[in-house]
């Protein structure tokens, strides 16, 4: 999904040891909510080991989803929530058991006044997050659920390096903001075409 390097603060062995006497390593099992929505922000979640799955949750209960974190990247939202000293817009939730390092938010100030390259990571981090919520924008103006189903499947499979993931059709629904109905009629077109094989709670690309 993205073309470019990730942001990644494990570059640098001088900037990965000042973050790690300044924060708290945490460990999050599967489905734990790491950001909610609407809480305000106290620690800026690092993640060293696993994923997040960041999400966008309307009034009415519907959610979309907005784009996973990885090893070596955070979440903008939750710096800029924790600058302003304002609530989170987004829940992230951890995609699988991860490990993530969480600095309090108010380091924040003394790493961008000593640190430039904390701050350059931070501008490199909120390009690619731009770039992220570019697509998900063009996806939801312009694609058809069967293409933005395909490429959530794809982006899973990738994150989780396996043609085969563990999620429910009403999973699906709930992350791309539709029916169940739907989606489980488009799974089996897709089964149908030969582009995957449907098993129980269980979708595998061909």
């Amino acid at each position: 999904m993205q073309t470019q390097e990730n942001a990644n603060f494990m570059t640098s062995p001088k900037m990965q040891e000042t973050l790690l006497a300044m924060g708290t390593l945490k460990e999050v099992k599967e489905g734990d909510t790491v950001l909610q929505e609407e809480a305000y922000i106290k620690s800026i979640p690092l993640v060293i080991k696993g994923s997040l799955r960041v999400m966008r949750l309307e009034p009415d209960g519907r959610q979309i989803f907005l784009y996973y974190i990885r090893p070596g990247e955070s979440c903008i939202m939750s710096f800029l929530g924790g600058i302003h000293q304002d609530t989170s817009k987004v829940k992230a939730l951890a995609e699988e058991d991860t490990e993530l390092l969480m600095i309090p938010v108010e380091k924040l100030g003394m790493l961008l006044k000593e640190h430039p390259q904390w701050l350059e990571y931070i501008f490199k981090l909120y390009h690619q997050r731009f770039e992220e919520l570019l697509e998900v924008i063009n996806a939801v103006a312009f694609k058809n659920m069967d293409e933005r189903l395909l490429d959530f499947i794809k982006t899973k499979s990738k994150l989780s390096g396996s043609k085969s993931i563990a999620i429910t059709h009403e999973q699906l629904a709930t992350e791309l903001g539709t029916a169940r109905v739907v989606i489980s009629r488009l799974l089996k077109q897709m089964e149908q075409k030969g582009w995957i094989r449907l098993f129980r709670n269980k979708i595998e690309l061909v």
